[in-house]
């Protein structure tokens, strides 16, 4: 049987909070030499400045990585790790990385995100009718804030709906590092042969969701493999972390009765409490692995040219540095300048999507249930995973 690997420092949490361990990491000496789930040894950054500083420096701290061989996967060639790396913006630094982003950018606007805005309201407020129909007791990550994302996400890609429960399975597994990497390799190679058949219908046939649209215009420019890895990024990305993010910061909520109060009944103070959350909670726990190019000094400490660095964003997003008494939850303080949707050129393309998800469903929530309450003190949190959050969420009204 595969032993379930242990969990680095940065993805150890305790409840809301990063382990004790990584504060003390970030407030003595910021870095430390890991050992990753991947089995591949890095230098854990730990403090905010500098993680900006890693995060925002793409010539010195390559992402090439992902783009590599890892350990546990099945050997593949140059032409095969090519084409499972296609269209992944994680994996690519400028300017080809530019050259994809450029491409989508245009779909992630806040002008653009408005247009989706009705839309958005429709579908939390029909998962809302739904579980006021269905009554309490309730899940609440299954019947609200994995179906929301998820919905939105699916219209927006032009992924079937009804595809739905399949494609979270996979992607479930896929970010649980409990896993035997050769099982989450496998899942990845499933993703991408869906994600294929998609594109392959719309080059036959483009609508007028994002992939019609991206084989409409850039049809010349973007590979079936690109466009399939460009699908696959957006579409983990656009329903795990929004999800987990609607989940995770509604307990949150409920255990700070005096913020959730603000959330419900001051809408002006919304945007800032949703900033908050998002530093407060840092659902991703790590920003993008990056690869030393050249030698570089981070925290005094001097790393080799060709070493692997990690960035850990909670313990970044709470560093008194940042901001004073870092570890209370105040939604209104909405600083921003956090780092939960990373940094610099691998910033989060949908971070003005899942502000508007998160600004429309928590208000929407508390307001229609007033009366909203856990059913069980305790939670079951998802630690192996890359994106934080819960795995059920049972609630009463």
């Amino acid at each position: 049987m595969t032993q379930a690997p242990v969990l680095p420092v940065h993805m150890r949490r305790r409840g809301f909070d990063p382990a004790p361990e990584l504060a003390e990491l970030r407030d003595g000496k910021g870095i430390d030499r890991i050992r990753t789930p991947f089995g591949a040894d890095a230098w854990l950054v730990t403090r905010f400045a500098d993680v900006r500083e890693v995060l925002s420096d793409s010539r010195r701290f390559s992402n090439v990585f992902l783009g590599r061989q890892q350990p546990g996967m099945p050997h593949m060639n140059a032409d095969e790790l090519a084409r499972l790396r296609a269209g992944n913006l994680l994996a690519f630094d400028p300017p080809e990385h530019t050259r994809l982003r450029r491409l989508l950018t245009p779909e992630f606007t806040i002008r653009r995100m408005r247009r989706l805005e009705p839309r958005i309201r429709e579908i939390v407020d029909e998962h809302l009718d739904a579980l006021d129909r269905s009554g309490p007791p309730a899940d609440l990550v299954a019947g609200f804030a994995l179906p929301v994302p998820s919905l939105v996400i699916c219209e927006l890609l032009g992924v079937p709906y009804t595809d739905r429960a399949e494609f979270q399975r996979r992607t479930g597994r896929q970010l649980d590092l409990s896993l035997a990497v050769e099982e989450r390799f496998r899942l990845g190679l499933e993703s991408r042969e869906y994600m294929g058949q998609l594109v392959a219908r719309a080059r036959a046939d483009p609508g007028e969701d994002m992939l019609g649209m991206l084989v409409r215009e850039h049809g010349d420019e973007l590979s079936a493999d690109e466009l399939a890895g460009i699908a696959s990024l957006l579409l983990i990305a656009g329903h795990e972390t929004t999800s987990n993010m609607l989940g995770l910061g509604t307990l949150a909520l409920l255990r700070h009765p005096d913020q959730l109060a603000i959330v419900r009944d001051e809408p002006d103070r919304v945007d800032a409490a949703v900033e908050e959350l998002l530093r407060w909670l840092s659902i991703v726990h790590a920003g993008t692995g990056k690869v030393t190019t050249t030698e570089v000094e981070i925290a005094g400490q001097r790393i080799e040219a060709g070493e692997f660095v990690i960035c850990a964003l909670p313990a970044a997003n709470r560093d008194p540095a940042l901001l004073p008494d870092p570890e209370r939850l105040d939604v209104t303080r909405g600083a921003m300048g956090h780092v939960a949707f990373g940094h610099g050129v691998h910033h989060c393309l949908g971070a003005p999507l899942a502000r508007m998800e998160m600004r429309i469903a928590f208000p929407a929530l508390l307001r229609r249930f007033p009366g909203l309450r856990t059913v069980s003190e305790e939670a079951e949190f998802r630690s192996f995973h890359v994106v934080y959050g819960l795995t059920s969420l049972p609630v009463a009204w």
